[in-house]
């Protein structure tokens, strides 16, 4: 981050991602909680709702269908009597098969039946037709349009008007609401908090415990060659499928976030333009929010940012946006803090129908406050103001100490939103055990799987003849040359692309006789594509996965060890150790790390 104060003007691209599909809502498609931008063409609520056996309810907790906004619950069908025991991903593969392409699935109880969306009508009705009486093992398909979710605010607001007799949320139940707003939002965002340190880690360490345990009977179910050496794992590791090294504490584990995401609304304590975290979900009807600043997980620098940002803004006529009515301005504030004393703050706004002067005028306020005003001391070395609801990316840049009459405007495709790791010092510890693990000599080469902005790689660089990452952001692969240079590197490479697209190409590529590849995924995980490459390349002998989800992660430790099969090329990987490193002090999040090793059935048949 430069040292210069730099100012970010950005108008963020809301349309939905291509290829996204989820078992419920995450994609960046914007559900009734919080919805704007798009197709008019709304589904009247006259058809079964999600969760709603009674049908037809009060059109109000529809109301956000009816506006100028994009969701995809107004293209929803419901399918019946889906085959017993189907799981997400078998449905996801029915619906491909048939050149179905849904943007997100969702199953219901115990998956006999489902609600699917689309993007356009065009493509729902086309589904609906194609699939209603199709038969899928045994069972004859029935289909017919769904209802909208309801407005979980709208639906509550009603309930508690009505006598319906729910408690408002958990959080009712007992004496929570009588504890001060600083230990209802500790209890929210830093669950464990409480806890002395040493028995968060125990917690912990017993999670991943649970998940070795089931890897195990997993590899026992699809790999029967591997039984006579999962008996003996199991037998010394406490029914683990390999042993797990002593957790390895965080360094630091209070302030110790690097990023932070803050919402702006109205505060519990009723203060309008509150900046803070959410005291509790949408879904529960809550869209009350409590200041950071008791928390122990937010930097001091952080808070200060917060402050002064809350600050500026109650200096403005601007109103909060309203999920509920979808009215209002201010959303949502990020800020990224660096151990040279900077932050980078990006604020989300919605313009609503203001006029252009009336945008540039409080951009230009927002400048002098954080230049000249009570923020010039609060750390702010860079500014990003998002104007959320657009569907074209600009970026203006205001260059300090130089007098420019018309500031710069450049196209752009990506926010400042790639990933880093939000806790720098026991990512050190992350990345270094990672470097141990892939025993590394000269003549290795590396592959950087989900690579960022180059990180992993980068740290390992000067042990190894190479480094290759992949990176799906653009703006990431850019940064991480950047880095390379910085650190004097010629030895590393990135290449920009999906990683089930640019992997194969590249392992069929690398002839090196000491492969290690350090996969670092998203939380839901590596595309099945990229496990089947991985089994294909023989001569890739060694594997370590950092998983932040270890068990979301798990169908892809089940897919490296499983059997050879007509899908699943190439000799197996069997898990050797296990460490978990905490990252996230405080709360029940883990980072865990597998070291997986190629199975050589020759030595094996020699044993």
């Amino acid at each position: 981050m430069a040292t210069g104060f730099l100012l970010f003007f950005y108008c963020r691209m809301m349309a939905d991602n291509d290829g996204s599909l989820a078992a419920d809502a995450s994609s960046n498609e914007k559900r009734p909680e919080d919805l704007q931008n798009c197709s008019s063409d709304a589904l009247s609520p006259d058809v079964k709702a999600e969760g709603d056996p009674e049908g037809p309810s009060d059109p109000d907790k529809y109301r956000y269908i009816k506006e100028d906004l994009f969701t995809s619950e107004i293209y929803k069908v419901e399918i019946r009597n889906l085959p017993k025991f189907i799981g997400f991903n078998d449905l996801k593969k029915f619906l491909a098969k048939h050149s179905i392409n849904p943007h997100k699935i969702k199953l219901i109880g115990k998956h006999t039946f489902a609600f699917v969306t689309f993007k356009n009508e065009e493509e729902r009705d086309r589904a609906h037709k194609l699939v209603h009486g199709m038969q899928w093992k045994g069972q004859v398909l029935s289909v017919r349009l769904a209802k909208p979710k309801e407005d979980p605010i709208l639906k509550k607001r009603k309930q508690e008007e009505g006598g319906a007799g729910q408690p408002a949320s958990k959080r009712a139940e007992g004496d929570e609401e009588e504890l001060p707003l600083s230990v209802q939002i500790a209890n929210v965002v830093t669950p464990l908090w409480n806890f002395p340190y040493e028995e968060q880690l125990k917690m912990k360490e017993q999670e991943v415990v649970g998940v070795l345990q089931k890897l195990a009977k997993e590899i026992g179910s699809t790999n029967k060659a591997m039984l006579p050496w999962l008996f003996a794992q199991k037998g010394k590791h406490n029914k683990m499928c390999c042993p797990l090294e002593a957790i390895r504490p965080s360094p630091t584990q209070t302030e110790y976030r690097n990023k932070c995401e803050f919402l702006i609304s109205v505060g519990a304590d009723g203060e309008d333009k509150t900046i803070g975290f959410r005291l509790g979900k949408y879904k529960g009807g809550s869209c009350a929010v409590v200041g950071p600043f008791a928390t122990c997980h937010v930097s001091a620098a952080a808070k200060t940012v917060v402050r002064e940002f809350q600050k500026f803004i109650r200096t403005t006529p601007y109103s909060v946006y309203s999920p509920e009515t979808y009215e209002g301005h201010w959303k949502q504030l990020t800020v990224r803090t660096t151990r040279a004393k900077e932050a980078m703050a990006v604020v989300f706004f919605n313009p609503q129908k203001l006029e252009e002067e009336d945008l540039n005028a409080l951009k230009t306020s927002m400048r002098t406050f954080f230049t000249e005003g009570d923020g010039k001391d609060s750390g702010v070395t860079s500014l990003y103001f998002v104007r959320d609801g657009q569907r074209l990316v600009f970026m203006v840049r205001n260059l300090q100490k130089q007098n420019v009459g018309h500031p710069k405007i450049q196209l752009l495709y990506q926010q400042p939103d790639y990933f880093f790791q939000v806790n720098t010092a026991a990512a050190a510890v992350l990345y270094s055990t990672v470097g141990d693990w892939a025993q590394l000599d000269q003549d290795s080469t590396v592959l950087d799987v989900c690579c960022g902005t180059g990180t992993i790689g980068i740290s390992l660089a000067k042990r190894v003849k190479k480094v290759i990452g992949i990176e799906l952001c653009q703006e990431a692969v850019e940064d991480a040359k950047v880095n390379a240079k910085l650190n004097g590197l010629s030895n590393v490479e990135f290449h920009c692309g999906k990683a089930e697209d640019v992997f194969p190409d590249i392992l069929n590529a690398l002839v090196s006789p000491s492969l290690t590849a350090v996969v670092d995924p998203p939380r839901a995980g590596l595309h099945p594509k990229v496990i089947l490459a991985i089994r294909r390349a023989e001569h890739l002998k060694r594997l370590v996965y950092v998983a932040c989800n270890a068990k979301a992660a798990m169908t892809n430790f089940i897919d490296l060890c499983r059997a050879p099969s007509n899908r699943v090329h190439g000799a197996p990987f069997r898990p050797v150790r296990a460490m978990a490193v905490d990252l996230f002090p405080q709360t029940m999040h883990v980072e865990m790390l597998l070291l997986f090793e190629r199975v050589d059935y020759k030595s094996q048949e020699q044993t």
